[in-house]
Parts: structure tokens; sequence; C-alpha cells
């Protein structure tokens, strides 16, 4: 397997985020660059999807539940080929059809509407969950922040997904640390995840999210594990890969100006 491959697609995807971002004067670069990675390995690798066929039965189905990184979605879908890149530049337009937050009416490959943090969650878990009662292989894979913990409804899913051994649901924490109004322990401490998850029964994996091998590995743990569903902690930087922007929660919810977009593209060293 060819990890600068994979890199070099977060690269592109990450210079997509800054360029949607800038183009809209508003956005959530931070959340969007922290995950970038573990997004490229799900659309480039992780998941049987299709672009010419998006909605095909058996496919995996991804769900954004921090919906405010739509931008990183965007991006990932735009690169793989389920329509133009050029389109994600409309983030934010009025009348277009890439919002703020994710629309599974407008937008191809958009599998849950997000926005309301804990949702995508509990609706991952509904659709681990029709996948076991129609006998479909497809897996789903949701992508949570770590201040989105703070919400009661991710914990009502964690009992529930347990208790219905939904093995065919993997959940990913974007843990970077920050949220819009500072770090999560100063704001509404969720540590220790790993423990609270595993109380609840679920198989917990703890990685550096920025580092492939690290990530598909946990994928492949995560496939083989039955009987119980899979979180991985994915220790991630906000604003992963921009100097001025990481480990600052000032860029959670920040477009940048002219002159921050070229620079932050020249150190991304991306295409898009």
């Amino acid at each position: 397997m060819d990890l600068k491959f994979f890199e070099k697609t977060a690269a592109d995807v990450r210079v997509g985020v800054i360029k949607a971002v800038s183009a809209a004067g508003s956005g959530h670069p931070g959340g969007s660059l922290s995950a970038a990675d573990i997004v490229t390995a799900l659309y480039f690798k992780e998941m049987n999807i299709d672009p010419d066929d998006p909605k095909k039965k058996d496919r995996d189905k991804f769900i954004l539940s921090k919906g405010h990184a739509g931008p990183v979605q965007y991006a990932a879908l735009a690169l793989r080929g389920f329509f133009p890149k050029e389109n994600v530049l409309e983030l934010r337009k009025l009348g277009g059809k890439f919002q703020g937050h994710p629309d599974m009416n407008k937008v191809p490959g958009i599998e849950m509407s997000t926005g309301s943090l804990g949702q995508g969650f509990a609706v991952s878990a509904g659709m681990a969950m029709a996948n076991k009662l129609d006998g479909n292989p497809g897996r789903v894979y949701v992508l949570i922040g770590d201040g989105e913990l703070q919400e009661g409804m991710i914990w009502e899913t964690a009992m529930s997904a347990a208790n219905y051994k939904l093995d065919n649901l993997i959940a990913i924490i974007d843990w970077n640390g920050l949220q819009i109004d500072g770090k999560n322990e100063d704001v509404m401490n969720v540590s220790p995840i790993d423990e609270k998850f595993a109380a609840f029964g679920w198989n917990v994996l703890m990685i550096n999210g920025h580092d492939f091998a690290q990530i598909f590995d946990a994928f492949d743990k995560a496939r083989a594990c039955k009987g119980k569903p899979t979180v991985i902690i994915a220790k991630t930087n906000k604003g992963h890969g921009v100097s001025f922007m990481e480990d600052n929660a000032g860029w959670h919810g920040k477009a940048p100006n002219a002159e921050e977009t070229e620079k932050a593209i020249a150190e991304l060293g991306g295409e898009f």
C-alpha cells in the first residue's frame, strides 16, 4: 500500500477545504483540517462506494456527525469523483447546493443531513441496525467531534449500539481537544473517552489520526471485531497542516483572508 498516495490526497483535500472556506468568507476550517486524513482514508480505500452509483444497495455509508466540518466531506467527495471539484467553491453561496452543513437531498454522496450535534451518531446506529435486519453487508462509519461528546444523545446511542451488537458500526472520534470556546477540558471535560466507551460495551481503539498506517490498521481491527461496535479514538491537531491554524481554537469557525489563504495553500503543498 502506497501511503504517500494517501498523504498527497489528504493534502489535496485540505487545499480544497481552504479554498472553499476562503471563497465563502465563512466556515469551519480547523475541524475540517483535523479530520482530513481520516476522511481521505475512508473515501479512497476503506469504504465500498461507487461515484457512478452513489445509492448502490450494498454500499458502505459515511455520516459526518460533526456537520460543521462539511468542507472536508465536500472536498473528498469531489476528488473521489462524485461531482466536479469546482462545485465545492460554491460553499455557502445563496441558492447553491453546498450549504454550510451537508444536505443529503442536494449533494451526491451525502448520506445524512447533519449539523445538530449528536444526531448523526444516532442516525448512523439506526442505519447499521437496518443493514443488520436487511442482511445488507454495508458498513456504517460515523465521524464525531470530541466536543460533540458533550451531547447526551451520544451516550444514549453508545448504549443502544452496544446493546444491539452493531459490529457493522464504526465510530471515529476526531479528538483534537478544542471546540469553539476553547479547550474541551475547560468547557465540559469529556475524558476519559476510552474508558467511557469501554464501559458501554464498545471495542475501543486509540490511534494517531494523522498516521495512515495506524488508521488503516484500526479499520482492519474494527472489521475483525464481532459482536460489538468499534470506536476509534483518533488523536488529531485542530487545523492540521497549516502552521497558524494548528491547535488554535480561534480557527474553529473563521475564514482566512487572501494572504492567509495563499500561505495555507503553500504550506499544505496540495492541489485542488
